[in-house]
């Protein structure tokens, strides 16, 4: 989009900087909104501005007023958080250039029902959406949706692209309309698809627990990797408890010698699976089963197996 000295990126949501340190890096100015005060602090800590708020319309005209309107916004993994879908929305149009453009970045709806993704609803999630859905919103508070890509990310995710409705000046890719399409096609737009995915979250907890029940019948070990909220869903779900599941590892240093919450199943550092060497080790975050397999691929050497239990159970 020929960003330069002489544009804004504005990043809602902007963590501890990690995306915006690299606009920094190429001399584009930038601004990051993070209403959490120790990431935003971890930001300031980059040398990167911060305006420690939640974002809506009134943030976005006072920003607009304040400095100059953005050529960039982007929001990655938040839209589904804001309580007020609208007036979160309508502050990118308070704040955005009339020639700007906005991207959104989200956990994509047909992936989340077709591959039984179910252990992705949190809590502190308000909305799963689809482009459908998120077109409308858009086009409700004065943006278009112009692209869209499909990204890997959260086992399977959108990145739209918008501009506002009156003044863009970006040509509408073909993206749109297939992607479009694809939803429809999967059947978004009517009943049967949600009205099945209860029972297809339950044969997951059905199998996963009776392969635990059976592991443990035959005196087998089994560990888990990875104290995320997805292994915590799943395991809540199911009702396993550390009798079931013996210790899960984690990376961050920070986590060990605490427990899972709910299941209680103790967090413990990797080197307690050489110690031990558990007979199955259970991959909870199942969208970095290929980055984690390679890294404890050494339990093969005693035997060991990977499980996965979404979408399906499967014993590698």
């Amino acid at each position: 989009f020929g960003l330069n000295e002489n544009s804004l990126a504005v990043e809602v949501a902007a963590n501890d900087g990690y995306l915006l340190q690299y606009f920094q890096e190429r001399s584009v100015p930038c601004l990051g909104i993070e209403p959490t005060h120790s990431t935003a602090e971890a930001a300031r800590a980059k040398g990167l501005e911060i305006v420690e708020e939640f974002f809506g319309e009134a943030v976005g005209r006072r920003l607009s007023n304040d400095n100059q309107p953005a050529d960039l916004m982007i929001a990655n993994n938040v839209l589904a958080h804001v309580p007020d879908i609208n007036d979160f929305v309508k502050g990118f149009s308070a704040l955005l250039k009339p020639t700007g453009v906005c991207t959104f970045e989200f956990p994509s709806l047909p992936n989340l029902i077709q591959q039984n993704q179910f252990d992705t609803i949190y809590h502190e999630h308000f909305s799963y959406l689809s482009l459908t859905v998120v077109s409308k919103i858009l086009e409700a508070n004065g943006l278009a949706v112009f692209d869209v890509e499909n990204l890997p990310t959260h086992g399977g995710s959108l990145r739209v692209f918008a501009q506002p409705t009156q003044a863009g000046v970006q040509p509408l890719s073909k993206a749109v309309q297939t992607a479009l399409d694809l939803e429809a096609n999967a059947g978004i737009l009517g009943d049967a698809i949600y009205s099945d995915f209860q029972s297809s979250a339950e044969k997951v907890k059905n199998d996963f627990t009776a392969f635990l029940l059976e592991a443990k019948e035959q005196g087998k070990v089994v560990a888990g990797y990875g104290a995320a909220a997805k292994g915590n869903t799943l395991l809540n779900f199911a009702g396993v408890k550390s009798d079931l599941v013996s210790f899960v590892v984690d990376s961050n240093p920070s986590k060990a010698g605490k427990y899972l919450p709910g299941s209680r199943v103790p967090i413990v550092h990797e080197d307690r699976l050489t110690e031990t060497r558990p007979d199955y080790v259970v991959i909870f975050p199942w969208n970095l089963r290929e980055e984690i397999t390679k890294q404890l691929d050494y339990i093969r050497a005693w035997g060991g197996k990977f499980v996965i239990a979404v979408p399906h159970l499967e014993i590698d």
